[in-house]
């Protein structure tokens, strides 16, 4: 006998929920593993968090530096466009 799955709101709520929990890059090691492919880059990862002119989108949870792995890759095609003296 095959399990009914639930409602059609509860299937969309779990499909959003696995692909925020995929798509969120959690601590400094895992941002920079996606973006430099090392973890050894985190030190990278705080000054482009912090000091830098053109920061790298981020957001907190308490003191952990989190990011969006589609926020990053839509921040590095704008990097890409970028012209100086713009």
């Amino acid at each position: 006998m095959t399990k009914h799955p639930g409602s059609v709101e509860n299937l969309q709520q779990t499909a959003t929920e696995v692909t925020l929990g995929d798509d969120l890059l959690h601590g400094a090691d895992a941002i920079a593993r996606f973006v430099f492919g090392d973890a050894k880059h985190r030190r990278k990862v705080y000054y482009l968090t912090g000091e830098a002119p053109r920061g790298m989108p981020h957001f907190k949870m308490g003191s952990v530096i989190c990011a969006r792995k589609s926020t990053l890759l839509n921040w590095i095609a704008q990097q890409e466009r970028f012209t100086p003296g713009e």
